[in-house]
């Protein structure tokens, strides 16, 4: 982690976060479990991915997931999204028929990875940055939570007309640290197949991007590759 690279207005926004004891306890934590021979996901370099492919001041919308996949080959550092090759989670499924009733000419892809949004501003971050090898959440409690909740914090403070897609109990959670009068906060259950089809019909990406035109912004096309 120590060779990480992470994009530099982000380095610059989050500078007092980087130099806090928890970070630095953090690093250690990752150090400690690589020298035990565990297996960490995603690998090093894809840790800061959401960051590096978002500059600070090109994020339009923040979609919130909880933590990686913990599956070889799954987490690449984007919240929901998985690399070409990998199967389709089941929630991100769930997504695909969404937006397949939400916007006009949407036609879900055979594969899951959802790059092209993150090139267009949308910021996909998980709560915590890094899991263990088929433990999930195992590292929800060692101080990546302090911190991405400060690039939330960060976001909300220093951004104007932002979109929060807060998806499931736990993202909900993260509303107290957003300005309500400066963003939408777009709340729904869970896409997981465990909430039924409840997340089914909230019609969150057309409304982002009813709320990003209303600013003058371009739009996000949701629209992915087959």
């Amino acid at each position: 982690m120590s060779q990480v690279q992470i994009e530099a207005s982000w380095l610059e926004a989050l500078k007092a976060e980087f130099e806090q004891d928890y970070f630095a306890q953090i690093k250690e934590r990752l150090k400690a479990d690589k020298q035990a021979g565990k297996t960490i996901y995603p690998p090093g370099r894809l840790i800061f991915n959401a960051f590096n492919k978002v500059p600070f001041h090109e994020v339009k919308v923040v979609l919130l997931g909880q933590d990686p996949y913990h599956g070889p080959g799954q987490a690449h550092g984007l919240s929901f999204s998985v690399p070409k090759g990998q199967r389709i989670p089941p929630s991100l499924r769930n997504v695909y028929k969404e937006l397949t009733a939400d916007i006009e000419g949407f036609v879900a892809p055979k594969h899951g990875c959802l790059e092209s949004w993150a090139d267009q501003g949308v910021f996909m971050l998980n709560a915590a940055l890094t899991v263990e090898h088929k433990k999930a959440a195992s590292h929800a409690k060692i101080g990546w939570q302090k911190f991405t909740d400060a690039v939330i914090q960060k976001l909300s403070e220093e951004r104007e007309g932002l979109v929060f897609m807060l998806w499931g109990g736990f993202a909900k959670k993260k509303k107290v640290l957003i300005d309500e009068s400066k963003h939408l906060v777009l709340e729904a259950t869970h896409p997981s197949p465990l909430a039924g089809t409840a997340f089914l019909g909230s019609a969150h990406f057309s409304k982002a991007n009813a709320h990003l035109e209303k600013q003058g912004k371009t739009p996000i096309d949701w629209r992915l590759e087959a």
